[in-house]
């Protein structure tokens, strides 16, 4: 099978595993992302060379983090002390994580600090805000992710072809990442506006302006998050993050825009009301 029939029959499967965890069931969405944000840490960790120890703690911090929100996301089936509880856990264990290294003799325990606080704010953060969008509307939810393919998808396209210009194709960032070009940047947002036109039209967002400015936030937090996480590979000088999905690198490849987008795209809608 050759790289080209993977990545679309991966693609394939990972699009549908998405968008049926959205509509179909709030058990299936929690367990699934559950455990891509656990494996996502998990990904994180091994390119840091973090303990098992640590690497453990933080999967349990995320696991504690992302069930308290996914239990806002049930609220008319819990009590919000279920919650307050939950996200107590996540801060007293993240406290421990931290106090324990005065007893662990690591070599350099401000890198484990940082790569536990990492794993929680980049990480955990964004999969966990997801929720918060769920319990505005799912189809909100489904609504970012289309935003996100669709840029990417209008960005490489207008890339290659600008490409093909003599002159066409200006880097935005060649030294995070070479492909990425301000003509392709232009062309994704473009692509993403028409997204948000649509999802006014089929009543997903009420207003007009509202579902434009909805995309248009998640395009470029999209892109930023996408830059962010190759800027971190670059660093480590790793070509993917590691391999969940054949063709397409690891968790952290796959989701690298919701790093942004989801809490940029929950902050909006907080301020909206």
């Amino acid at each position: 099978m050759n790289n080209f029939t993977k990545r679309t029959l991966s693609g394939a499967v990972y699009v549908a595993l998405v968008v049926a965890s959205i509509v179909m069931h709030p058990a299936f969405f929690g367990i699934l992302f559950l455990m891509i944000t656990m494996l996502a840490i998990q990904e994180f960790h091994g390119l840091m060379h973090s303990s098992l120890r640590l690497t453990t703690a933080s999967m349990i911090a995320g696991m504690l983090f992302f069930g308290a929100m996914w239990l806002i996301y049930l609220y008319d089936q819990v009590t919000i002390e279920v919650v307050a509880l939950l996200l107590v856990a996540h801060l007293a264990w993240m406290m421990w994580i931290l106090v324990r290294e005065l007893w662990t003799q690591a070599p350099d325990p401000i890198r484990n600090w940082g790569n536990a606080l990492i794993s929680q704010w980049m990480i955990a953060l964004p999969f966990a805000a997801m929720n918060f969008i769920m319990n505005e509307s799912k189809w909100l939810l489904l609504a970012l992710f289309i935003t996100i393919w669709i840029n990417d998808s209008g960005a490489y396209c207008i890339g290659c072809l600008m490409a093909k210009r003599k002159g066409g194709n200006h880097k935005m960032f060649p030294r995070v990442s070479p492909n990425k070009s301000w003509e392709g940047l232009i062309g994704g947002f473009v692509f993403a506006l028409i997204a948000g036109y649509v999802f006014f039209r089929v009543g997903w967002i009420e207003v007009l302006w509202q579902a434009e400015l909805f995309t248009f936030v998640i395009a470029v937090t999209g892109t930023l998050g996408d830059l962010m996480e190759s800027l971190f590979k670059r660093t480590l000088g790793v070509k993917d993050s590691g391999r969940f999905m054949p063709g397409h690198g690891g968790v952290l490849d796959r989701f690298d825009s919701i790093l942004l987008a989801t809490p940029a795209a929950a902050i909006l809608l907080f301020v909206l009301g």
